[in-house]
């Protein structure tokens, strides 16, 4: 369906709840280093439960590996940073839908590979940010929402 990836993620119990949420989605997971913790780290496979073993997420050594091997015009950032609502994007099947670490956010490097991509999660003024996991949701199901007529019988169950 759509690819998930985590730039730098810091926070264990995150990874392993957008892990699950990818499994349940049908979404590929892409972890890029590096991390603030261990893939064997047992708040990882809590919050994953069983679903880890069936995830099979791609991992990368590092930023500038994943950049060489990406299509900026069918990735999109999550940032604070930009005024384009996430609802205005176009999604198709295959995308990358690209998240930063809980602390630091999206590289503007990366970001800057096609700006006009980069999303934001509207928020009231009192907001600063949400959870990675909640954020990843958000714009998976939106993603899932824009094409669930694609996806088959994978998805199904959910109509």
């Amino acid at each position: 369906m759509f690819n998930v990836v985590l730039v730098n993620p810091q926070i264990p119990p995150n990874t392993g709840n957008i892990g699950r949420l990818c499994v349940n989605t049908g979404c590929r997971l892409h972890l890029v280093k590096p991390l603030g913790f261990d893939l064997d780290e047992k708040s990882l496979k809590r919050a994953g439960l069983d679903y880890w073993e069936r995830l099979d997420p791609v991992i990368w050594e590092s930023l500038e590996d994943f950049k060489r091997s990406l299509d900026p015009n069918r990735s999109y950032f999550a940032t604070t940073k930009s005024k384009k609502p996430y609802f205005k994007a176009s999604f198709k099947p295959g995308d990358y839908l690209i998240f930063g670490s809980e602390t630091e956010g999206l590289p503007m490097e990366l970001m800057k590979m096609r700006w006009s991509n980069a999303l934001k999660i509207p928020m009231c003024k009192d907001g600063r940010s949400l959870n990675l996991a909640v954020s990843v949701s958000v714009l998976v199901y939106e993603a899932i929402r824009q094409n669930f007529d694609r996806f088959g019988e994978c998805m199904e169950e959910m109509a």
